[in-house]
This record gives structure tokens, C-alpha cells and sequence, in this order.
């Protein structure tokens, strides 16, 4: 990826917007295809596998980004083991693909509270206030649950991954400048070791030699999505449309990743959207769009 030091462009061509709309598909079906690849990989094995080849042969092309390793490493392993190892272990059977893609969405709650604790931030009305929308919206799932949509530990496990989510976001915060990209291939350095060891560990060598020698052409296809599709390029292609417009015309768009992962789930997985479903994901993305629109939009009722 490219660093530009142009003015970021308040315009919005066709072509960018497709290529952003494209990143959001990828990143919401990714929850789909996670549960394509758990048919034939342990959990761990399978986040062993995808960030093996976010690293390599990547490493050996993209240049270290000029970020200190500890926060390499502690990237790596809060996005690694911390938001995908766990996420994949409450995928495997405690949480449907769907209501996943959704849940994940309150890292954005989760890293605003870090950033309180961590360095002084103090919350906003409007950040209250979004934050209450969402909570609604949980209440609403919590109130379902079953072991068809989502378990307690499902629910528990999906908050620690999108609260590790929030976590790596904090840690990139430190180093604005830095190439996305090389940031996440050279961050997933220090996301293997940890994932092998624990998979040797809670899945046994047995089980991860018989998953790869049974794993077919969909299970693969999976691992390279998640590699190639939601890192490579998604991380790239955003962080090349952040370098040329307002942070405020592109990550509105994030808030489609729900929209695709439930979409996704139904189409691909069969995944049942009745009433109280779609009601807690209107509350919680309506809570994300306050958080994330407030500000703009009352910039613009303040100059009008």
C-alpha cells in the first residue's frame, strides 16, 4: 500500500465506492466462510492457517513498517489469537454465523472504553446514547438465546474476541502513520506461535494432521478468503481509500458488515432470520451509526 501525503479528496468516485462496498462484502461474508472452514479444521488449527499465510510469502515482498516489535507482537496476538482464535471457537457450534458478524460490531464500544482507561478519554452524551441503542439490541438476542443462535459461553467468547478486536485497534492507534498492510503481515508473525502451541495443546497433533489430509477444496478456498480476501486485501484496499478521502465518507460503510454477514449466513448457510433477529440488529447498528454519524452530522446542523 501506498502512503500519500495528498489532501484527502471529499469526493467519492463510483469506482471507490465499489471498492469499498466490495471490502465490506468480503469482511461481512467472512463469517460464512468461517463456518465453511470449521467443517474440516479445528478452530485453532484454522486460525493457525490463516495468518500463517497473511505472513507468508508476504513478509519477503512488503517492508517492515518503522512500528517498534512489542507493538507488532502485541497486535499480532490480540488480533490473532485474541479476536480470531477465540472467535472461531465460539463459531465452532456456540454462535451462529450471522448474529457473529453483528456482535463483533461492538468492538467499536469496547474501544472507546479502552481508550478511556488507557489514556483519559472521556465519554460523550452521544456516546451514551449509542451505546444504550446497542445494549437494546443484545438484550434482545440475550432474551432469544438457544443453542441454535447462540450460547452463554458463545455470547462470552464473541464479547472477549470483539474486546480483543478493540484492544488491536488501541495498539494501531499508536502508530497513525504506519502502513496498514505491512503492519498486519508483519504483526502476524507473532500471531502463529501462539495459535500452534495452543492447538497442539487443546486439539492435539493427531486431530491437525487429519484435518489437512481430509480438508477439500471449499476448506481451502475458506483459509485463502480469510488470508488473501479479508487481510491482504481488504486491509490494503481501506487503508488506500482512508489515504485519499475523510475518515467520515469511508468507515460509515463498515456498518454494511452486518448487513452482508446475516446475509450471507442466510443464503450461504441457511441461517433462519426471524423477527427478534433482525429487530436486535437494527438497534445494534443503529447504535453503531449514532457513534458514528453524531459528530459529522452535527458539525453540519452547526455550520448550517
Amino acid at each position: 500500500m501506498t502512503t500519500l501525503t495528498a489532501k484527502p479528496s471529499q469526493t467519492l468516485p463510483l469506482t471507490h465506492l465499489a471498492l469499498a462496498l466490495a471490502v465490506v462484502a468480503v469482511w461481512g461474508s467472512n463469517f460464512a466462510v468461517i463456518k465453511v472452514a470449521l467443517a474440516h479444521l479445528p478452530p485453532l488449527l484454522f486460525a493457525s492457517l490463516r495468518f500463517f499465510f497473511v505472513a507468508f510469502p508476504a513478509v519477503f515482498f512488503i517492508k517492515k513498517p518503522n512500528v517498534v516489535w512489542s507493538r507488532l507482537a502485541t497486535y499480532g496476538i490480540l488480533i490473532g489469537l485474541g479476536q480470531f482464535g477465540i472467535l472461531y471457537i465460539a463459531m465452532n457450534g456456540q454462535i451462529a454465523p450471522g448474529l457473529a458478524s453483528l456482535l463483533m460490531q461492538t468492538q467499536v464500544f469496547f474501544t472507546i472504553g479502552l481508550s478511556m482507561v488507557i489514556s483519559g478519554e472521556r465519554v460523550k452524551p452521544y456516546q451514551v446514547i449509542a451505546l444504550l441503542i446497542a445494549a437494546a439490541g443484545i438484550g434482545v438476542i440475550i432474551a432469544h438465546a438457544d443453542a441454535k443462535t447462540v450460547t452463554p459461553l458463545g455470547l462470552v467468547l464473541t464479547f472477549i474476541a470483539s474486546m480483543s478486536w478493540a484492544g488491536g485497534n488501541i495498539t494501531a492507534r499508536r502508530d497513525p502513520g504506519a502502513d496498514m498492510l505491512g503492519y498486519v503481515c508483519w504483526a502476524s508473525l507473532f500471531s502463529i506461535p501462539p495459535l500452534v502451541i495452543l492447538s497442539l495443546t487443546l486439539e492435539g497433533l493427531p486431530a491437525m494432521v487429519h484435518a489437512v489430509q481430509i480438508a477439500d477444496g471449499a476448506t481451502w478456498s475458506a483459509v485463502a478468503w480469510q488470508s488473501v480476501g479479508n487481510s491482504l486485501f481488504g486491509y490494503s484496499v481501506w487503508g488506500w481509500l482512508l489515504a485519499r478521502h475523510p475518515a467520515a465518507s469511508i468507515t460509515p460503510m463498515a456498518l454494511l458488515v452486518p448487513v452482508f454477514g446475516m446475509l450471507a449466513a442466510n443464503l450461504v448457510l441457511g441461517e433462519a432470520m426471524p423477527g427478534w433477529k433482525l429487530a436486535a440488529a437494527g438497534l445494534v447498528m443503529l447504535g453503531l451509526a449514532v457513534n458514528v454519524a453524531w459528530p459529522t452530522l452535527r458539525q453540519g446542523l452547526t455550520r448550517a
